[in-house]
């Protein structure tokens, strides 16, 4: 067999491997489908560099070609926080080759991800959260809809694929509730305010009727889905997105406000309100209380900015005065 037709078969090789790990991650992961094309694009991204460096194999992956591939990567400026990224997405198909008893060992390990500094989240104070509320419109379908959709986001602390995935059927208005279905197909509760349940069952009697398709379209799925976009389908997640810079602009809000804004200032919130650590872990869905408690950081900076601001004494500027009622 010549060299070019071993490097054919050997880049089918590992390109049908890269598919069997997707559909695993669509199969028993229920990875979205911007998950999997994001993974199968930046996958293949890697093989073809490891291709151009002679590696045909897996045993041809070592720390030296990685390394390469690491400063490939700096060479196009991808930062940091990408970098690490695509390991991990590595790691993960080497996981599976190692499951599959492809490889015996992950070749993905055999080097570090790069540090990513934290970034906290930047929350949304109350006065804008109002003013982004109160923006759209209620005299329309549309209008009622977005409301809806801003107040579930806030008060229910929903991701954005998770308000997409809503049927009718989840919201038990009784008891305030959704039944949610979080990352990795995890089935959770989300508590909606009054405020939020009542801007949901106006869109539900008077809005989500008039987006829904006309007779014999739209059947099955679409008809099912709670937030309905123009033509009666299920609303996207992208246009979720659309709609919260619609409406931060319109708030008046200049920073970038998204779906995840709203996550984060709904838990900000809650530990600024007093409420615990453990609550708010539930609230959010999260599996582990280490990715709850950045919160407690941002909370602790709120406050650390009013006490400098507040106390006669914190501030280097008033330090050297006299503090109040001390003459």
């Amino acid at each position: 067999m010549s060299s070019a037709n071993r490097c054919l078969k050997a880049r089918r090789r590992l390109r049908a491997q890269l598919e069997r790990f997707l559909t695993f991650l669509a199969a028993e992961k229920n990875a979205s489908l911007h998950t999997l094309s994001n993974y199968r694009r930046e996958i293949k991204e890697c093989l073809a560099f490891l291709e151009q460096q002679g590696v045909q194999d897996w045993p041809g992956v070592d720390r030296f070609v990685l390394r390469r591939y690491l400063a490939w990567l700096n060479s196009r400026s991808y930062v940091k926080a990408s970098i690490a990224r695509r390991l991990s997405e590595l790691r993960s198909f080497g996981r599976f080759l190692v499951r599959e008893n492809v490889v015996e060992t992950n070749p993905f390990r055999a080097v570090s991800s790069p540090k990513v500094p934290k970034r906290l989240p930047a929350p949304l104070s109350v006065p804008d959260t109002v003013a982004l509320l109160n923006a759209p419109d209620p005299s329309t379908s549309l209008g009622l809809r977005d409301r809806a959709i801003l107040d579930v986001l806030y008060s229910g602390g929903l991701r954005v694929s998770e308000l997409a995935g809503l049927n009718l059927s989840n919201i038990d208005r009784r008891r305030n509730e959704l039944l949610v279905w979080g990352k990795g197909a995890k089935e959770r509760i989300a508590l909606l305010g009054r405020p939020a349940i009542a801007s949901l069952s106006r869109y539900v009697e008077a809005g989500r009727p008039h987006l829904l398709p006309p007779e014999g379209r739209g059947q099955g799925r679409a008809v099912e889905a709670l937030f309905l976009n123009r033509l009666g389908g299920r609303l996207t997640t992208r246009s979720v997105m659309s709609i919260l810079h619609k409406y931060s602009r319109a708030a008046g809000i200049e920073r970038r406000v998204t779906p995840h804004t709203l996550r984060h200032t709904f838990a900000t919130h809650l530990l600024d309100g007093g409420a615990d650590l453990r609550s708010v872990q539930e609230l959010l869905g999260h599996a582990l209380l280490a990715t709850t408690q950045i919160y407690t950081h941002v909370s602790q900076s709120r406050a650390r900015a009013v006490y400098l601001r507040s106390h006669p004494l914190a501030g280097s500027s008033r330090s050297k005065e006299t503090p109040p009622g001390s003459e």
